[in-house]
């Protein structure tokens, strides 16, 4: 067989290899388009991304340069809005700017000003610059308690030059100021701009310096006092500053917006950045840093509009920042442009891709299904050729046989009759073997006619034990070998074509016969409630993995009953003949003590 295929499955194969080549070089040819589309999309995208990066780094920037006269202004000025403002010297930071009060528990600037209010408060050695200032202030005290305005002006004069000549601690110095303020305020008339100056603006000391007014003062010394002295002060300022009509809010604003922590931002930048928490810093030489905060959300909404005002994007286009670093450099902002043309372009290119792929697949797959087809056609015809040869040899050695002994049994009975011998049997036996070359002839005739779909069944209502008892009969003059035929039918009838359950049920018990090795033979036919027949024997058996097998046409089992007559067609035969009724045949058990076939009719029987 093999070599009779050989050619066959050489031409296949050289056939099949030009056409792998052909489809490779195709498929290669079509990943070459798609990858020179994509380059074309990602060239494109990139395009817009570096020009998104650059702008969104120009917004930044030009954030920082109109944040910076705010920014210098709040770096010199305690009073100024630090608001979204960031500004870090020396590793410290000065804006937003921070409480740093002492963690101290005592209240020294608290009670320095209530002994200053009661008049207890003393200096410890008389030398002592804050001896010489407690005079000065209880000076102004006496003079404004006398009414006397020129006096207070002079004594005022020489407090505020006391202060820009000697530095106390602040703790002594802004107590000692305030309370001079407040009797200012309460019993004097003091001149609305230099009241104005001394508690918010401060006043030239005529070298080159300034005294701080009394807000400027408190906020730029917060770090020396405790908080609750800070508090005590900030709200003895503000109601000083109430009382003379001296704008405050600011300055409340400003205490109020002191941080207790520096704001958690990195300490070393690479370059200028924007900061995930919100901020845009740019490092400035040394540990030098300034920054301003910056919503980045509106940032990318704005430069959305601008691209696509611009014609660079669809009104569904967006631009988003991507990677979940905490720090991103300006100068390689991930951004990704992202576009609905973009996803349909991609898709597209990738649908003509699959596409074209799946064209090359089926080609493939087709041919491998068109060699395949061939080389089991070619195959089959082969092997059909062969079974059709055993075939034609089986039957003729089954005809041969009951024809030979036909021919020998009437020249027998011929020389018998001449001489007078005894012959009695000699037709018996003729008829026999007429009806086994009948059956068998019946048999090819009815296999060709159900095979061809020109059986056209008579159905009509068939007793089972009629069709028991004529078998019985059947095997009573065919059969060669005892046979005891048990059968549990009741009153089954079948709506079925008696002929054909006739001819289904000889073969059934011959295989039987010519399949056993036992004497004698024993057959037993059982109807069950359902409507299924069961045939068994106790002959050799079926291998299980061969029950299918069984009943395929031209097929006798290899290592059982080679030696049986037969054509190989009986089982294919009995399984046609059920389909024809709409049934089934199958083996329900086999075992070497026999086999039991199971015929199962459709709803059409009836008890």
């Amino acid at each position: 067989m093999l070599r009779r295929l050989l050619p066959t499955l050489i031409a296949l194969l050289l056939g099949f290899a030009g056409l792998a080549w052909g489809l490779g070089s195709l498929q290669r040819i079509f990943a070459t388009e798609r990858d020179d589309a994509q380059a074309s999309l990602d060239s494109r995208r990139e395009a817009l991304e570096q020009y998104a990066r650059a702008s969104l780094a120009q917004s930044l920037r030009d954030r920082l340069e109109a944040a910076r006269p705010a920014l210098e202004a709040a770096a010199l000025d305690p009073l100024a809005p630090a608001t979204g403002l960031y500004l870090r010297e020396r590793g410290t930071q000065l804006l937003p700017r921070l409480a740093l009060h002492d963690t101290g528990e005592d209240t020294p600037a608290k009670e320095r000003y209530a002994g200053l209010r009661a008049g207890t408060e003393r200096a410890d050695e008389a030398e002592d610059p804050w001896a010489e200032r407690l005079a000065l202030i209880r000076e102004v005290d006496r003079a404004l308690s006398r009414g006397d305005r020129r006096a207070s002006t002079v004594a005022l004069m020489a407090l505020l030059q006391h202060r820009s000549q000697y530095v106390l601690a602040s703790t002594r110095d802004v107590p000692g100021f305030l309370v001079v303020l407040e009797s200012l305020a309460e019993r004097g008339d003091p001149v609305p701009q230099l009241m104005h100056a001394l508690v918010r603006d401060g006043l030239a000391d005529g070298r080159s310096s300034r005294l701080d007014g009394l807000q400027r003062l408190l906020l730029l010394r917060r770090a020396r006092f405790t908080k609750e002295d800070f508090d005590f002060l900030r709200e003895r300022i503000v109601a000083l500053s109430t009382k003379a009509g001296v704008p405050a809010a600011d300055f409340e604003a400003r205490a109020a917006e002191l941080a207790s922590e520096p704001l958690p931002l990195p300490r070393t930048l690479p370059g200028p950045a924007l900061v995930r928490a919100g901020w845009y810093l740019e490092p400035r030489g040394g540990n030098h840093v300034r920054g301003v905060a910056v919503d980045s959300g509106a940032l990318l909404q704005s430069l959305t509009r601008e691209m696509r005002e611009r014609g660079l994007l669809e009104a569904d286009g967006q631009v988003r920042l991507l990677a979940d670093a905490e720090i991103l450099s300006l100068a390689d902002l991930p951004l990704s442009v992202d576009t609905p043309e973009w996803a349909r372009a991609q898709g597209a290119l990738e649908r003509r891709y699959r596409l074209k792929t799946g064209m090359v697949a089926a080609c493939a797959v087709l041919a491998l299904g068109i060699a395949a087809l061939a080389f089991v056609a070619q195959h089959r015809k082969l092997r059909f050729l062969e079974l059709k040869s055993d075939f034609v040899a089986t039957v003729s050695h089954e005809l041969r046989t009951p024809l030979t002994s036909i021919r020998l049994l009437a020249e027998t009975l011929e020389w018998r009759l001449a001489e007078g011998t005894d012959a009695r049997d000699y037709p018996a036996r003729i008829v026999r073997e007429a009806d086994g070359l009948g059956f068998l002839v019946e048999n090819l005739l009815s296999f060709n006619r159900i095979d061809k779909g020109r059986w056209v069944p008579k159905l009509a209502p068939v007793r089972l034990d009629e069709l028991v008892a004529q078998l019985r009969k059947d095997l009573e003059f065919w059969s060669k070998v005892p046979v005891e035929l048990e059968a549990d039918v009741g009153e089954f009838s079948l709506r079925a074509d008696g002929q054909l359950l006739r001819l289904l049920l000889s073969n059934l018990a011959r295989n039987a016969c010519a399949y056993n090795t036992r004497s004698p033979v024993r057959l037993r036919i059982e109807a069950l409630s359902d409507g299924r027949v069961r045939f068994s024997d106790n002959g050799v058996g079926i291998p299980q993995a061969q029950w299918e097998r069984a009943f395929e046409e031209f097929v006798r089992l290899p290592g059982q009953g080679h030696d049986a007559p037969g054509s190989g067609l009986g089982l294919a035969l009995c399984r046609r003949i059920m389909r024809v009724h709409g049934g089934t045949l199958r083996v329900a058990a086999s075992s070497p003590e026999g086999t039991t076939f199971e015929l199962r009719f459709p709803h059409t029987v009836t008890t």
